[in-house]
C-alpha cells in the first residue's frame, strides 16, 4: 500500500485536552511558519493521530517549538491497518527519503546517544473500556521533534508569584498566544491585563507586552491577596514580577490604569496582537468610568467635583468596544483573540460580534456548565479602519441576538441556583 500523494508527510501525535483548540493552533502556527493545511486535512476529529502534508523538517521543528496541544511529530514512513499492510507501505517508501538504508536496518544500536529514533504507535481507538484485540491503525517513522507541553507545568498558576481570582490556565495562555500568531520582536496588547497571565505566554515567544486594567489594586498589586491563608498583597506582586520569575523582564513595556470603553489612544496602528480575557460579571464586574449624568435616577450621586464614577458595562457594549479597538490599533494581518461568554441554550453562531474590517478566524468552545461556556475567538484584521465602520455593527444582522448576552451573569447565576436546589432537595429526600 503506497503512502497518498507527496512523500514529505508527518505524523503529529495530538495531547488528548482541549480537544476543540488544537486545530485552529496547528493551521495558526503552520501559517505562521510558512506551512499550510489541505482541504484533506480538516477532519480530525478527536483521534490523536493526524497526518499532515509539511512543506520541510524544519517547519515541523518550528512547529514543534512552539505547540502546546500536541506532543509528538514523525516523519510518517509507512502505516497500514495490520502489519502486512505497513510493511507494504514502508517497502513503497522512496529509498532517497530515507534517513539510511532501506529496511531492515543494519550496524550497530546505540540506545544511550542515538542518531536517529524510530517509532511504531499504534491505534486502538478511543474507548479505554473496549480496546479491541487489534489496532485500527499501525504507523511507523523517525522521531524529528517533541511539543512544549511542560510549559503548561513549569508555568502552572500554582507556582506563580502574582494571582487573582481569574488568572488564565497557562496552557490555554499558550493557545491563545499560539492562535494568535505572536512571534519574536511583535507588540502584545491586553486591554484587561488582570495579573499578566497573557502576557507572560506572549513574552515566551519573544513578544513585547503591554496592557491595561480599570482596576487600580490590581494594576499597582495593591489590596487583598488571592491566595489562601494570605491577607494582602506584598510588596512585590505585580505584573513585572511575574515577568521576571520566568526570566522574561526585559519584554515587559508597561501597564497602565485605563479604562477599555474610552481608549486614549492616538490613531494609529500599534499593535501585532490583542489577546484577552474580558471580565464576564460572574467571579469579577464588568465595569467603566462614567460621568455623573449617566447615574440612572434613585441612586444617590457623588459631589458634582467628584467626576468620574463606577458605572456597569454591559457585554454586547464591551465586546463591540473590543472589536473597534482592535480594527483601529491592530496591524493589517494582526490577531484579536478573546474569550466570549454564551449561555448555551440559545447561543448560535449569529451571536458572535462581528466588524467589517475582522475575519473570524477560529471559534472553539470550552464548557463552563451544563448550560454555560466560553468560545475563544481568533479574528484578523483584513482591511484598514475608516470612520465609518466605528458604528457598522449597528446594521449587522448579528448585532440584536447578541444583546442577549447582556443577561448572562443573570442566567448563569440562574443555572447555579436551579442546581442548589435540586441537590438540597435530593439530600433531604
Amino acid at each position: 500500500m503506497a503512502l497518498p500523494g507527496p512523500v514529505n508527510r508527518y505524523l503529529l501525535l495530538m495531547a488528548q485536552e482541549h480537544l476543540e483548540f488544537r486545530l485552529p493552533e496547528i493551521k495558526s502556527l503552520l501559517s505562521l511558519f510558512g506551512g499550510q493545511f489541505t482541504n484533506s486535512q480538516e477532519t480530525y476529529g478527536k483521534s490523536p493521530f493526524w497526518i499532515l502534508s509539511i512543506p520541510s523538517e524544519d517547519i515541523a521543528r518550528n512547529l514543534m517549538k512552539r505547540t502546546v496541544c500536541a506532543k509528538s511529530i514523525f516523519e510518517l514512513w509507512g502505516h497500514g491497518k495490520s502489519p502486512e499492510e505497513l510493511y507494504s507501505s514502508l517497502r513503497n517508501y522512496p529509498v532517497e527519503k530515507m534517513a539510511l538504508e532501506f529496511l531492515p536496518f543494519e550496524g550497530k544500536v546505540n540506545l544511550k546517544k542515538p542518531q536517529h529514533i524510530f517509532s511504531i504507535l499504534e491505534d486502538y481507538g478511543l474507548d479505554p473500556n473496549c480496546i479491541p484485540e487489534n489496532p485500527h491503525n499501525i504507523y511507523f517513522g523517525r522521531w524529528i521533534a517533541d511539543g512544549q507541553r511542560e510549559l503548561i507545568e513549569s508555568y502552572s498558576v500554582k507556582k506563580r508569584h502574582f494571582i487573582g481570582n481569574t488568572s488564565m490556565d497557562a496552557g490555554l495562555s499558550f493557545i491563545m498566544a499560539n492562535h494568535g500568531k505572536v512571534k519574536e520582536n511583535d507588540i502584545v496588547f491586553d486591554p484587561f491585563v488582570g495579573t499578566g497571565g497573557l502576557l507572560i505566554a506572549s513574552a515566551h515567544f519573544g513578544a513585547y507586552v503591554y496592557g491595561t486594567d480599570i482596576d487600580y489594586n490590581t494594576v499597582h498589586g495593591l489590596g487583598k491577596a488571592s491566595r489562601k491563608n494570605q491577607k494582602w498583597r506584598g510588596p512585590d506582586e505585580n505584573i513585572r514580577a511575574n515577568l521576571r520569575q520566568y526570566g522574561l523582564e526585559k519584554y515587559y513595556l508597561d501597564v497602565l490604569v485605563s479604562d477599555a470603553s474610552t481608549p486614549s489612544w492616538r490613531k494609529g496602528t500599534y499593535f501585532d496582537a490583542i489577546i484577552t480575557d474580558p471580565p464576564y460579571g460572574i467571579r469579577e464586574s464588568t465595569r467603566r468610568t462614567g460621568s455623573q449624568k449617566e447615574i440612572p435616577k434613585g441612586i444617590e450621586k457623588c459631589p458634582e467635583s467628584h467626576v468620574p464614577v463606577s458605572l456597569s458595562y454591559h457585554l454586547s457594549d464591551m465586546f463591540f468596544d473590543l472589536l473597534n479597538f482592535a480594527a483601529e490599533t491592530l496591524v493589517l494581518g494582526g490577531r484579536l483573540v478573546y474569550w466570549l461568554p454564551v449561555y448555551t441554550p440559545e447561543y448560535t453562531e449569529e451571536m458572535v460580534p462581528w466588524h467589517p474590517c475582522l475575519k473570524l478566524i477560529s471559534n472553539c468552545e470550552q464548557k463552563l456548565s451544563g448550560r454555560t461556556s466560553r468560545r475563544l475567538i481568533t479574528m484578523e484584521k483584513v482591511k484598514g479602519f475608516e470612520n465609518r465602520d466605528q458604528y457598522s455593527h449597528l446594521l449587522s444582522d448579528h448585532f440584536l441576538p447578541y444583546q442577549g448576552h447582556n443577561s448572562f451573569r443573570e442566567k448563569y447565576f440562574s443555572g447555579v441556583t436551579k442546581r442548589i436546589a435540586k441537590e438540597e432537595e435530593f439530600s433531604q429526600e
